[in-house]
């Protein structure tokens, strides 16, 4: 798994970043943000925070 730092084609936000999987396959995408180091900044927190995130089924 890895995460991906991406420049869009929004003129205002142009970056985002996404997980992918080993497949290749897409797992999630993030907001835009207006900066590069905004994004990168993203991709730090939830590497430091996610592995004490509970899971929530709301169904």
């Amino acid at each position: 798994m890895k995460f991906q730092i991406v420049k869009g084609k929004s003129a205002t936000q142009p970056f985002f970043w996404r997980i992918v999987a080993s497949n290749g396959q897409t797992l999630a995408v993030s907001e835009n943000y207006a900066a590069k180091a905004s994004a990168k900044s993203a991709v730090e927190s939830v590497i430091k925070n996610a592995g004490g995130a509970k899971i929530e089924d709301l169904t």
